[in-house]
């Protein structure tokens, strides 16, 4: 297997400031992220043919000022060839789950392959003209985060066809701690492709190397992998996001969020899509009247929310403290105040929750701390495996 990690320059750590949120100026500006240290894979590329798996995350900076790295790219006379792009697409902006097409980017004439739309995994054809492929895009350290799975299945084409990928690392906004049940064999889905926890607190980079490590790739085939780390990265750190890394991920509470409401995506609870609150709030019309309503609208991506129209009767988290761990109390207490209990759960629940243990669990009665103790042990023999891969403190 070949795989290439640059060395750090000589550095130093942030001092952790424990759990508490950093500003933008206190933190991004002492980062020096994979993509913005071109130096360390230029020649990488020179003479070679690039497509970019990319969307509107893949920034680097520039005179002070944040451009694609698609266009430093070309202004460097790099050959890219084309882009490959999630979901949600090369610009940010579709639904969750929704089919995207392939496309050109008007403002490079570059041709945009969606692996999101007929294919997943980029094709032999899509390949066969391609050198080396980058990977640059944000993501939330969360497994049911899409980003990974396309991640896994860029590597699985790279080596099937012997390309190279190259991983400009970028931080984990939710990298300060790990929680959650491994994901079991037989819920393996697109929304979960790896027996990780759903929060693993690994760099997406981090993960790269041990996606290809453990043999999780198809028939355990390597990838000709470089990693290009983060220079004075602490995943301590609270990361603040430049660009929303997807829709419905507006800001940093919403990132914190997001592994604990995303279970409510397969229940009748709606998140708050369709309103600018999205994975800040829960609530459902049929709720006792409370303080704090909402009304799902129409809007770029979320077209057809749930509850669309409706005034739901919710709990705003906005004012939330900083989550360490997944909240379970929440579906907890929207499964005991539903209505009907036989519906709740929806068929892909227990794809996001990686077994059909935790459905029942709920079912049952059990307690967030009953719960949280059946996941003790998958938890530790993940961070003994996971401390062999890591880049960062």
């Amino acid at each position: 297997m070949k795989l290439n990690i640059i060395k750090f320059k000589s550095t130093f750590f942030l001092i952790l400031i424990s759990f508490s949120y950093l500003s933008f100026s206190q933190n991004n500006d002492k980062l020096t992220l994979g993509a913005d240290q071109i130096e360390f894979f230029i020649d990488d590329l020179k003479g070679k043919n690039v497509a970019i798996v990319a969307n509107q995350t893949s920034k680097i900076k520039s005179n002070k000022k944040h451009v694609h790295i698609i266009d430093s790219l070309l202004s460097l006379n790099i050959n890219v060839k084309k882009v490959f792009s999630p979901e949600h697409g090369f610009r940010g902006i579709a639904d969750a789950g929704e089919k995207v097409e392939d496309g050109i980017d008007l403002k490079t004439g570059l041709p945009i392959i969606s692996l999101h739309g007929s294919n997943k995994k980029p094709t032999i054809n899509q390949m066969k003209d391609i050198d080396v492929v980058i990977f640059d895009i944000q993501d939330v350290g969360v497994r049911f985060y899409t980003y990974i799975s396309t991640l896994h299945l860029v590597m699985e084409a790279v080596a099937e066809n012997n390309k190279k990928l190259i991983i400009l690392d970028r931080p984990n906004p939710n990298g300060h701690y790990i929680d959650g049940p491994i994901l079991e064999n037989n819920f393996k889905s697109f929304v979960g492709m790896h027996p990780i926890p759903i929060v693993h607190g690994m760099t997406i980079g981090e993960l790269g190397i041990m996606i290809n490590k453990e043999g999780w790739l198809k028939n355990k085939i390597n990838c000709d992998l470089k990693v290009i780390p983060i220079e004075n990265y602490d995943r301590n750190i609270i990361y603040d996001l430049p660009e929303k890394p997807s829709p419905n991920l507006p800001n940093k509470k919403s990132i914190n969020l997001y592994p604990s409401l995303c279970l409510f995506e397969q229940t009748p609870i709606s998140i708050g899509r369709g309103t600018e609150m999205q994975f800040q709030i829960i609530g459902n019309p049929d709720w006792k009247k409370t303080d704090f309503k909402f009304k799902p609208k129409s809007m770029s991506g979320a077209k057809s929310p749930k509850h669309l129209n409706e005034i739901c009767n919710g709990i705003d988290l906005r004012n939330s403290p900083l989550l360490n761990e997944i909240n379970l109390e929440w579906i907890i207490y929207a499964y005991n105040k539903s209505k009907n209990k036989t519906s709740f759960f929806r068929s892909g629940f227990n794809r996001l929750a990686g077994n059909d243990k935790l459905k029942e669990q709920i079912i049952n009665g059990l307690s967030e701390k009953e719960i949280k103790l059946s996941w003790k042990k998958g938890i530790e023999n993940f961070k003994s495996i996971r401390s062999k891969y890591l880049l960062y403190k």
